[in-house]
């Protein structure tokens, strides 16, 4: 079972035990409010758990509480993960991050560029430059969501089944090949756009590992991490323990209990993008090992020096994404945030409004979780709840506030 044990008072790690309590009765009303059906949070500082705190239901309707060992659908949180092994792969010497995608995706080898028309009818014209891997880690390759519901491209990518989901019937290999052959938005690396790229970064892990994306994950990061609640769906034994899924309703929320059953089996393709479910605990091994520089309890997955690289700002010019990004949903606000490879990176946190040191690296999912990982403070925390969509409430710079009024040092 997975354990929050908290082992440290936060004191000697420099934080306020009792403002951190602030981060209860503020969660707590967002349960009495009728806003979320429940709520868990975990505050670590140098890998060392100072706070855990839940509240609420994971299934309102069926009474079931908020528990330690929760699972919860973290959908893109699962990116930083994916990022993780493509990295692992990078490491290894398998490709450069320079790379033209098109040497392993060959509807990427001559993309086209929508400049103009509709979904049915587009005008597109020859891209400039190839798509590159890193314009994958970036989300600067002109793939988008077909949810994006702000460009005629996304309205393409729905009419061919991708929408909130998957076309009935694809796995990877065929979703990929779906949104290749579809325009791109914008010149690669000239734009940034909220996308489908982790998922096509999924499909060229099994590419250059030779292994399917589970396989690989079970094998290069599941195990070696110990994530005991980590997977691509939950399977019968834990069932009772998965939260339901909500979406807002008339100032309350209502349950979504036929998205909520479809982590319950095997899913159609491997997403990299948004697939996983996992537990606060499981998650928190991962934050740690990141903010260790890519090793944790003695087995290194990254090296420190491919850590610090993804945790840099990779928008041309360094830009923020409030000038450099489409009107895409996004998980985290534009203004001083940049993008690294696999997180937004905060660079300017005057601009941002906020107490997140300069380094920051985070995401979070569509069901309102978040994370996020501060190297000067050496803070990791987590968020998990299960209301859709994330941009409900002002979660993350709420729980932000919060966190960073409680140091003492």
């Amino acid at each position: 079972m997975a354990s929050l044990e908290i082992g440290t008072d936060p004191s000697t790690m420099g934080m306020d035990a009792a403002r951190l309590e602030r981060i209860r009765g503020h969660f707590d009303r967002y349960v009495a409010d009728a806003r979320l059906s429940g709520w868990l949070v975990t505050v670590a500082r140098a890998g060392e758990l100072v706070w855990t705190g839940s509240g609420g239901y994971r299934d309102r309707e069926a009474g079931l509480a908020v528990t330690d060992d929760t699972l919860w659908r973290i959908y893109s949180m699962t990116k930083p993960l994916t990022t993780l092994g493509a990295m692992m792969l990078y490491e290894e010497g398998r490709f450069d991050l320079n790379d033209d995608v098109g040497r392993w995706i060959d509807a990427l080898a001559e993309p086209q560029v929508y400049v103009s028309g509709t979904a049915t009818a587009p005008v597109t014209v020859p891209a400039i430059g190839p798509v590159r891997v890193h314009h994958l880690l970036s989300h600067t390759s002109g793939l988008t969501y077909g949810f994006n519901y702000l460009h005629p491209v996304d309205a393409i990518y729905r009419a061919k089944g991708y929408d909130f989901g998957w076309a009935k019937g694809a796995d990877l290999v065929r979703a990929v090949d779906d949104w290749s052959t579809s325009p791109l938005l914008f010149q690669p690396g000239s734009r940034w756009n909220y996308s489908v790229a982790t998922d096509v970064l999924g499909r060229l892990i099994e590419i250059w590992s030779g292994q399917s994306l589970d396989a690989f994950f079970r094998e290069r990061i599941i195990e070696p991490l110990g994530l005991i609640d980590t997977d691509w769906y939950c399977p019968e034994d834990k069932r009772d323990r998965l939260a339901m899924l909500y979406v807002p309703v008339g100032g309350t929320f209502a349950p979504v209990a036929d998205l909520a059953r479809a982590a319950t089996h095997l899913p159609q393709l491997w997403s990299g993008g948004g697939g996983l479910v996992s537990s606060a605990a499981d998650y928190q091994r991962f934050m740690t090992m990141i903010l260790r520089g890519g090793e944790l309890d003695g087995v290194r997955l990254l090296s420190n020096r491919t850590v610090a690289l993804m945790s840099e700002n990779h928008l041309p010019g360094d830009v923020d994404l409030a000038n450099f990004a489409t009107d895409s949903f996004s998980e985290t606000d534009y203004a001083g945030v940049g993008f690294g490879l696999g997180f937004s990176v905060m660079l300017d946190r005057r601009a941002n409004k906020s107490l997140v040191s300069e380094g920051t690296i985070g995401w979070g999912g569509a069901a309102s979780t978040a994370f996020w990982i501060d190297p000067v403070e050496e803070l990791t925390v987590g968020f998990y709840t299960q209301l859709l969509p994330s941009g409900t409430y002002p979660i993350r710079r709420e729980l932000q506030q919060l966190v960073y009024q409680s140091l003492s040092d």
